[in-house]
């Protein structure tokens, strides 16, 4: 393991403790191979079924819950019927200090989301405005391309891919990366030199004549 200064972005954790060390990491990572590759299934399994039959998500929802709770109906009044028990259900309740907790949590993240959206309307925050109307072409962009269910299969197979192969072989990548860093920063100073800085002293000139 090299030192930071090695690292890409000078970073000192590791990818694992960066993707929070935790069960998640663990699958993104491949640490546990047969969660990520039942997740792969199951999720292609998904995609092809959405992709072949039709379905959209809420009719293949709406079709599942019609399923059960026909199931579950009937199991009941067989039940009554035969003098059996009834369909093992948990009890289906939320309690008022759960509900209390979620919309609290809502709440704050409402606010957050309208604080922050105020500041780049009223022009306080340019880099922020500029960072979120990027983020918002880029999926424009990428959901002309695609459809909602592919680009979500394609996200979540790059999320169980790319970190685990930079993790394997984050020596090699990390260090290309710093090279092709310090080339872009030389290129960048040299056009600085060449070309921006003449610019710059020929924009002064002009105002100091003017």
């Amino acid at each position: 393991m090299g030192s930071s200064s090695d690292r890409l972005f000078k970073r000192q954790r590791t990818i694992h403790e960066i993707l929070g060390g935790g069960l998640a990491a663990d699958v993104i990572l491949w640490r546990r191979k047969n969660v990520t590759v039942g997740i792969l299934l199951v999720t292609l399994a998904a995609w092809v079924v959405f992709e072949r039959s039709g379905y959209t998500l809420l009719s293949l929802v709406s079709s599942v819950l019609l399923l059960l709770i026909a199931i579950l109906f009937l199991w009941a009044k067989a039940a009554a019927i035969l003098n059996r028990p009834a369909p093992p259900l948990p009890e289906l309740h939320l309690s008022e200090e759960m509900v209390n907790e979620v919309a609290a949590l809502i709440r704050t993240r409402v606010n957050d989301f309208l604080s922050v959206s105020q500041d780049m309307a009223l022009g306080k925050n340019s880099r922020l405005f500029f960072r979120v109307a990027l983020y918002l072409w880029l999926i424009s962009f990428v959901g002309g391309l695609t459809d909602f269910l592919t680009l979500g299969y394609t996200s979540l197979v790059i999320v169980l891919t790319l970190p685990a192969l930079y993790e394997r072989y984050e020596d090699h990548i990390d260090k290309y990366a710093i090279l092709g860093y310090r080339k872009l920063r030389q290129l960048y100073v040299k056009i600085d030199e060449e070309f921006v800085s003449k610019v710059r002293k020929w924009i002064l000139e002009k105002q100091k004549l003017s």
